[in-house]
């Protein structure tokens, strides 16, 4: 997939100006990352009945409402069974533990993700097999899987990164031929879809999903569920979230402490009617960035997100050759981003016995020094994105 290089005229934002005393100034316009005051005034009403709603109850542990929440995602996501689990992370290291994945085994995966990713891997005491990345979508590259297949390869985990389903096809038939698992980590895309139009999390033998409050569809805390069409394997989370138990006290499996309350679940059905339009406004947001910074795109060297289908843009990912002073100067003028991520996974030093050195994947860490994310969220205004693109075309002048 190319990235947008399209002309366009930037919308310049007033600039310095001069205070009464004549001392120059700047108009400068405070905007977060994400603005999660702004999605809590759209809904405040709703979810405070569905919280008075559990304290009534007085249920707060798994309970109906999870119950619920299952039903309701594993219709979005147009698969059998969903399990509420504790966090995105849990819903990785559950779906591992669930498969026996353990030492002896690799599962390879991204070299460019957030550290839960490889990290639930290694705590089973499996080895993390990494591969390098796609530069124009950030997921991993199908083609470097293949070459990294061996007999020990037990499962593949790719990640659908900031919103962007990842085309499995390739990767299927690898684990097919192979006998292993596919675990999606679709933390990150949660609504996403690939461009056959198959849900994120549906496609695999299992699919992740985070519901940390930053994500597309978050909680008021953590949060995750697994999404599957394996009843057997649905059967095993669901005793492996509540310590391997079935029935109570009796622990056919050593399991953990995976569970998702109540209160969270009552917050998530609450958000979970609003996000086909959330992720619609998103959409929107992500085509007037391309538009607006197309010709800082040209003049600046910045490369911008092609649009794809299903692309739910849990982040707006740029890059830029001088990301560290672009986001600097951002931050001056009232622009908060973030670096996701600054170090690749091979090169952590907690993975240092692998024996991965620098070079060994050079499009993440490539991704690792130019990729910065701009504000996006639904409630973004118009007026907000051209203040952020004009201070971008403002750095170029610099």
């Amino acid at each position: 997939m190319a990235y947008s290089r399209s002309k366009s005229r930037v919308a310049h934002q007033p600039g310095p100006g001069r205070d009464q005393a004549g001392t120059e100034r700047m108009n400068i316009m405070q905007l977060p990352l994400l603005d999660l005051k702004a999605q809590y005034d759209s809904i405040r009403q709703e979810v405070e009945e569905a919280l008075l709603r559990v304290c009534a109850s007085q249920r707060f542990i798994l309970g109906p409402e999870v119950a619920e929440l299952e039903r309701e995602i594993a219709a979005c996501t147009e698969t059998r069974f969903a399990i509420g689990v504790s966090s995105g992370t849990d819903a990785l290291l559950v779906s591992l533990m669930a498969l026996d994945i353990g030492p002896g085994d690799e599962v390879i995966t991204t070299a460019y993700s957030f550290f839960a990713t490889a990290g639930v891997i290694a705590r089973l005491g499996a080895r993390p097999v990494f591969v390098d990345i796609e530069p124009d979508t950030f997921n991993m590259d199908p083609v470097a899987v293949a070459a990294r297949m061996t007999p020990r390869t037990r499962a593949i985990m790719p990640v659908h990164l900031f919103g962007r389903c990842m085309e499995l096809d390739s990767i299927l038939e690898l684990a097919r031929e192979a006998g292993a698992a596919v675990v999606e980590d679709a933390a990150q895309s949660f609504g996403a879809a690939d461009g056959r139009g198959r849900a994120a999390g549906s496609i695999g033998a299992v699919g992740c999903f985070s519901f940390y409050p930053s994500k597309n569809l978050g909680a008021f805390g953590d949060g995750g569920m697994v999404v599957t069409d394996d009843e057997e394997l649905a059967g095993r989370i669901r005793m492996l979230r509540t310590h391997g138990e079935a029935p109570k006290y009796h622990h056919r499996l050593v399991g953990g402490n995976f569970r998702l309350d109540s209160l969270q679940a009552a917050v998530l059905r609450v958000k979970l009617r609003h996000v086909a339009e959330w992720t619609q406004a998103r959409r929107g947001a992500a085509q007037r960035y391309r538009e607006l910074l197309a010709e800082a795109a040209s003049a600046e060297h910045l490369v911008l997100p092609a649009d794809c289908p299903g692309h739910v843009y849990n982040q707006f990912v740029i890059r830029s050759p001088e990301r560290d002073r672009l986001r600097a100067y951002l931050g001056d003028r009232g622009v908060a981003t973030e670096v996701y991520y600054p170090s690749p996974l091979h090169l952590q030093e907690c993975f240092g016995s692998l024996s991965y050195r620098e070079g060994d994947f050079p499009q993440a860490e490539a991704a690792a020094v130019c990729s910065l994310a701009l504000p996006i969220y639904p409630e973004l205004t118009l007026p907000q994105q051209q203040y952020v693109c004009g201070q971008i075309h403002g750095f170029g002048g610099s």
